[in-house]
């Protein structure tokens, strides 16, 4: 890493929240709600998919982002959390390396497996006699080892490219986390291959974009055919909490703007709506909404405290 690093900074300074003393317990009790809110959350989820054989199917299969969104929201929140608490915001070199790699790993595997719920979705409603026959466990199996494959193959190719760079004497990053954008507007060197390989991400969440779009207009289209309203009331209700994924993708493109066009107030918003509100509600937009998840929540929850 030293010999790739053309660098002679060894610590960064994270600057993405007010220096105010005033405001720092807040932010302390603030984010640490949020986290302990969002852990908890997403472990009953794993615990109840994983221990009832019931929910063992590609629907809950695709739908369980918990260990992603819990694994995403350790990446960044306990940085957050001790900064706010120690008021010593600083991160080596190689500790802001490992922290966007995590990061652009586990969220481009979100943005993978949302992608993959929307067609799970689309083949259950339009194609239902053919979902059994389609969405094999051998095939769920394919493309979630192929979403790991290409997130973390993504994440290789930024932190391989950002290494080759020089960093002067600026050692601000202007976020609470290491950023890839924020990173690269720190650096001295050259950034169009950098820049460039952003750009392709873009062009490629854009055709994902798309094709989310279109397989929702299609779903929307099977439901308006359904001739009972409560076969069109069941329906709905299996990809009403999906449409969010819509949201949640148009967020990350924010991310793959090149830096020459972003700010860093308009970088921060984008960050703390991803990184952290997106990732508490996650688990009531995909899995609370579901009555029989939210039963065998309660029956576990019940059990756990009568044990």
């Amino acid at each position: 890493m030293k010999k790739l690093n053309k660098t002679n900074i060894l610590e960064f300074i994270l600057v993405g929240f007010s220096d105010d003393l005033a405001q720092q317990p807040v932010l302390f009790s603030l984010l640490l709600f949020i986290y302990l809110t969002t852990m908890i959350g997403n472990l009953l989820i794993i615990l109840t998919i994983v221990s009832n054989a019931h929910f063992h199917s590609p629907m809950y299969f695709f739908s369980n982002l918990s260990l992603i969104d819990l694994c995403l929201s350790s990446t960044t929140v306990p940085k957050m959390v001790a900064d706010t608490q120690t008021g010593n915001p600083t991160i080596s070199f190689n500790g802001c390396l490992i922290q966007m790699y995590m990061f652009l790993c586990f969220s481009g595997l979100e943005t993978l497996l949302l992608s993959i719920m929307s067609y799970d979705r689309f083949v259950a409603i339009c194609l239902p006699m053919y979902y059994l026959a389609i969405m094999t466990p051998k095939f769920c199996a394919l493309l979630v080892v192929s979403s790991w494959i290409f997130a973390i193959f993504r994440a290789q190719i930024h932190t391989i490219l950002l290494v080759q760079l020089s960093f002067c004497e600026d050692n601000k990053i202007p976020q609470f986390f290491c950023d890839i954008g924020a990173l690269l507007k720190l650096s001295c060197s050259d950034t169009y291959i950098n820049e460039l390989f952003i750009f392709i991400e873009g062009g490629l969440v854009v055709v994902v974009f798309f094709c989310i779009l279109v397989s929702y207009i299609l779903i929307g289209y099977a439901i308006i055919r359904i001739p009972s309203a409560t076969g069109k009331c069941k329906a709905f209700s299996m990809c009403s909490s999906h449409i969010s994924v819509v949201l949640i993708i148009t967020i990350i493109g924010v991310y793959l703007c090149p830096s020459t066009t972003r700010t860093a107030e308009r970088d921060k918003t984008a960050a703390v709506m991803y990184t952290v509100v997106t990732l508490l509600l996650n688990p009531f937009i995909y899995s609370l909404r579901n009555g029989n998840l939210r039963g065998a929540i309660r029956k576990t929850i019940q059990r756990k405290l009568f044990l």
